[in-house]
């Protein structure tokens, strides 16, 4: 950059900074109605910024039923669609200054983090593979204790065998078995037939993790190193590095997100969240990081396999269901066969609500694993062809 640009952009981010690292966080929501002068690429940064707050401000306003269910996930990994593709048009447009120091390096751990949460897609794909797993056991139970038919000692004993099986599923989850690695499923792998033209493709792009693979380590390798720019890095490169750090941490956290709820191997929450409040983004973010962790000291979900409302579901209504089950005698009298048909309408709900969800959320997850393996090839060959050109 010729040294009068730089004086200029240098002069100029002198309020952009002033935007993005005042303390006074007032100034910064009114700070694109309040600046004059400034550039259309700051006033795009900055409203990178607001929209990051913005989606998760939207996230956080659920309330306590909504929070972790199946389509509040979803709903985030498309807040997280939605900031990597706005990150994206804002990195093609200075592509120019990607191969500069120090944004070459910002960039460079960036597609490395982004490399690491490719692994915890997979495992979140695991994840949901065996929660899909349950959701045939409780079809089991629901096609042998049919609430429009009268119920039979054969019925029962069907029906307990795939609720005791469950049951020990879910315990062996909580108790870190990890078979469903085992299986070494890939998202091309799966549902060969039903998928094969849309994925074929991306076949060889595809893995699943290992079996000594940790949920905890790789959330901790993710925000490894993870600390904002400084005044003089914000202005030496025009404001990218904010937009980057940015990204950064919406891929953490989104990622710590999906390891709190869905089963995986080593899924430890201790992942540490240390930003300041600088950032207009930053209060919803740890504010959800706050709420999801006190979900993880309720006392019915300190050993969960997962934080995902419909599991919470599933295992109340098998406890119920089991107890029902172990205090049956023949020939069921009205009261109890009443009983027992509520507990198969409650536990219908909860199948319902899963065999409707996991697909959606599995496809979700599939486009945020591809969408990140696109990003990051357009982003070697974009650095590429500008250090050809150097």
């Amino acid at each position: 950059m010729p040294a009068t640009d730089y004086q200029g952009a240098a002069s100029s981010f002198a309020n952009f900074g002033r935007s993005i690292f005042s303390i006074n966080r007032r100034d910064q929501v009114h700070s694109m109605d309040s600046h004059h002068g400034v550039t259309s690429q700051e006033l795009e940064l900055e409203a990178f910024q607001k929209q990051v707050a913005e989606r998760f401000n939207d996230l956080l306003a659920a309330d306590s039923t909504e929070l972790l269910s199946i389509p509040w996930i979803r709903k985030l990994l498309d807040v997280f669609l939605s900031c990597q593709d706005d990150f994206r048009v804002i990195l093609f447009q200075n592509r120019a200054y990607l191969n500069r120091a120090p944004m070459d390096r910002y960039i460079s751990e960036f597609l490395e983090r982004s490399v690491k949460a490719l692994d915890v897609c997979n495992a979140i794909r695991d994840g949901i593979e065996h929660i899909r797993s349950w959701q045939k056991q409780l079809e089991i139970v629901l096609c042998a204790l049919d609430k429009n038919k009268s119920f039979g000692e054969g019925h029962f004993r069907r029906a307990k065998k795939a609720l005791i099986d469950l049951a020990i599923g879910m315990l062996d989850e909580k108790e870190g078995n990890a078979s469903i690695a085992h299986r070494n499923r890939s998202f091309g792998r799966q549902n060969m037939q039903r998928d094969q033209k849309s994925l074929g493709h991306f076949r060889s792009l595809s893995w699943s993790v290992s079996r000594s693979w940790s949920a905890a380590r790789q959330l901790q390798a993710i925000g490894n190193n993870l600390v904002a720019p400084r005044a003089n890095e914000v202005m030496a490169t025009n404001g990218l590095a904010v937009a980057v750090f940015t990204m950064n941490y919406v891929l953490l956290f989104v990622m710590w997100a999906l390891v709190a709820a869905i089963p995986c191997q080593d899924r430890g929450l201790g992942t540490h969240f240390s930003v300041t409040r600088q950032f207009i983004w930053t209060v919803p973010i740890l504010s959800l990081h706050e709420r999801i962790l006190e979900e993880s000291r309720k006392r019915d979900r300190r050993n969960a396999c997962g934080l995902l409302k419909e599991i919470n579901e599933i295992e109340i209504s098998v406890r119920h269901m089991n107890e029902l089950a172990d205090s049956v005698q023949f020939p069921l009298s009205n009261e109890k066969e009443g009983e027992v048909k509520q507990g198969v309408q409650k536990l219908g709900l909860v199948y319902d609500a899963v065999k409707d969800g996991l697909d959606p959320l599995e496809r979700q997850v599939r486009e945020v694993f591809h969408r990140i393996v696109r990003s990051r090839s357009e982003g070697l060959e974009t650095i590429g062809r500008a250090n050809s050109h150097a």
